[in-house]
């Protein structure tokens, strides 16, 4: 099923678009190749210069590609797009629109040939452009070389290096000055001064140009600078106009300018190939829509780094509010296992009962167990819906009388100093200065000779598979713990990475480390 949201849309299914899918798709990005089917080398039978496809059809790299790009998940429609808006929201000629983070267009560029009759039909054919894309086919054959560019002069001495057989065709322009006359005559160059009227045909080849003086000049092939237009309507659509293309100081045409990594004016609006530069050929055009691919790709990862560090921050100001522990609970059922933890069982079996501190009770589960062991607990938590449950629980289990629980924010309203024979704070992570604050108001409610007991999920649980919520900072050591507690005051009875077995959310198990602080007023 086609989407109608993506993260690229790629306008123009040319190799430079191909290529430029190719890197997103293998980046995990969503990609629509949006293509008319109205490719620049249509006309052409044959590619050079492409590696593995030298010599072949220009449909067959397209088709390969298209296959290859499949199987990456990327999508396609064949039509052209109208117009994008801001956003972006492109238009289809169907009417259909769809959504795209970033664009890349890959349009290409219209070859405006001089209106000689004849000359049109023939190109791609025996009537070329580019020596290092077709001039090998054409070595040593009479080449006409027509001055209908800046670069005319320069491409027909390119041509004499393919073939000692070329003809320079002013078509009614202005001569060589006296530097370049020199120069083809050294090389052997004809000059044929007279417009040209038409392009001679025999049996589907060239055979030569009629003038308009009515001679005919004979030729087997012919080379044409056009004037090079990009396709750029999706583009004008979004603001972004194209301007003058210059090459060796010469104006060739009209791109669309962008930075060396195909960015445009506007942001998250990218450009490869022949609509930015005109000289790119097929293997040019798809390496620079790698780059610009990649460029995208990174782009994307900067936009939804900023995202991420937004949502992390709002996160670590508001998850452990009130309010976020009352919808936490209200979403579920249960949401602890309804056993005691386990590092409180193994501290506090052998402990005297006496008076407890249950910090963050929670459903109740540890407040119960230490009822049941004789202790008389304070139970204490921020959400009103898990004290509920929690009161529950203890009046099902018989020990409701030995508990009393508490509404209460104790980073707020600190517990009453040295009250208590066993403070517990089981997993209670926060930022850091709130819980080194916190964790100050627990220690000074131990009464002396009363045992502080700290536990929490240790920083090393991140490198596992274990799924933890990745708050780095908010993880700590039981060693970070202690250095806390005045010496003088305070023994340390252990302060270590306790392992213990769990299952991942694969199903797999593995072992994880509890950080856990036992220490005992003097």
């Amino acid at each position: 099923m086609q989407q109608d949201a993506y993260d690229v849309v790629v306008i123009g299914g040319g190799a430079a678009g191909l290529s430029g899918a190719m890197v997103l798709a293998r980046s995990r990005r969503s990609v629509l190749v949006v293509d008319s089917g109205e490719p620049r080398n249509a006309p052409a039978a044959h590619m050079h210069n492409v590696l593995g496809f030298d010599g072949k059809a220009p449909s067959e790299l397209i088709a390969a590609g298209r296959e290859e790009l499949r199987a990456y998940g990327v999508e396609f429609r064949s039509g052209s797009v109208v117009s994008a808006a801001p956003g972006f929201s492109v238009t289809l000629d169907d009417g259909s629109q769809v959504k795209a983070r970033r664009l890349l267009v890959t349009t290409g560029l219209v070859d405006e040939l001089p209106e000689i009759d004849g000359l049109a039909q023939r190109w791609g054919r025996d009537v070329a452009h580019c020596p290092y894309c077709h001039g090998w086919e054409l070595r040593d054959k009479r080449i006409g070389v027509i001055v209908s560019s800046p670069m005319a002069f320069h491409s027909t001495k390119m041509w004499r290096q393919l073939s000692p057989h070329v003809l320079y065709l002013l078509n009614g322009g202005s001569g060589p000055d006296a530097e370049q006359a020199e120069e083809l005559a050294a090389r052997g160059i004809p000059v044929v001064a007279e417009r040209i009227a038409s392009v001679q045909v025999t049996d589907d080849q060239i055979t030569g140009v009629r003038l308009e003086t009515g001679a005919v000049v004979d030729v087997d092939a012919l080379a044409v600078g056009p004037r090079f237009v990009a396709r750029s309507a999706v583009l004008e659509s979004l603001g972004i106009k194209p301007v003058d293309f210059e090459m060796g100081g010469a104006v060739m045409g009209t791109h669309i300018p962008a930075d060396a990594n195909g960015a445009t004016s506007v942001p998250g609006v990218w450009v490869a190939g022949n609509v930015t530069n005109l000289g790119a050929t097929v293997a040019v055009a798809a390496a620079a829509a790698q780059m610009t691919g990649a460029m995208i790709n990174m782009d994307l990862i900067a936009e939804e780094t900023r995202e991420a560090v937004d949502a992390y921050r709002h996160r670590t100001a508001t998850m452990f509010s009130e309010e976020a522990w009352e919808e936490r609970y209200r979403g579920r059922d249960a949401v602890w296992s309804g056993r005691p933890n386990p590092q409180l069982v193994t501290e506090a079996a052998d402990l005297t009962p006496g008076r407890a501190l249950d910090v963050g009770s929670g459903e109740g589960a540890d407040a119960v167990w230490l009822a049941r062991q004789g202790w008389q607990v304070d139970a204490v938590d921020i959400s009103t819906v898990a004290l509920g449950r929690a009161a529950g629980h203890a009046a099902s289990a018989g020990v409701a009388e030995r508990i009393t629980f508490s509404h209460r924010d104790l980073r707020q309203e600190a517990p009453a100093a040295g009250s208590y024979d066993l403070v517990s704070a089981q997993f209670m992570h926060l930022p850091p200065q709130e819980r080194a604050e916190l964790y100050a108001h627990l220690a000074g409610a131990v009464a002396p000779g009363g045992t502080l007991l700290i536990v929490g999920h240790h920083p090393s649980d991140l490198a596992t598979t274990v799924g933890r919520m990745h708050f780095p900072d908010m993880l700590f050591t039981a060693e970070e713990v202690a250095r806390a507690l005045e010496p003088e005051a305070w023994e340390v009875v252990a302060a270590q990475a306790r392992p213990r077995q769990a299952t991942d959310p694969e199903g797999r198990e593995i072992t994880i480390h509890d950080a856990v602080l036992v220490a005992r007023r003097r």
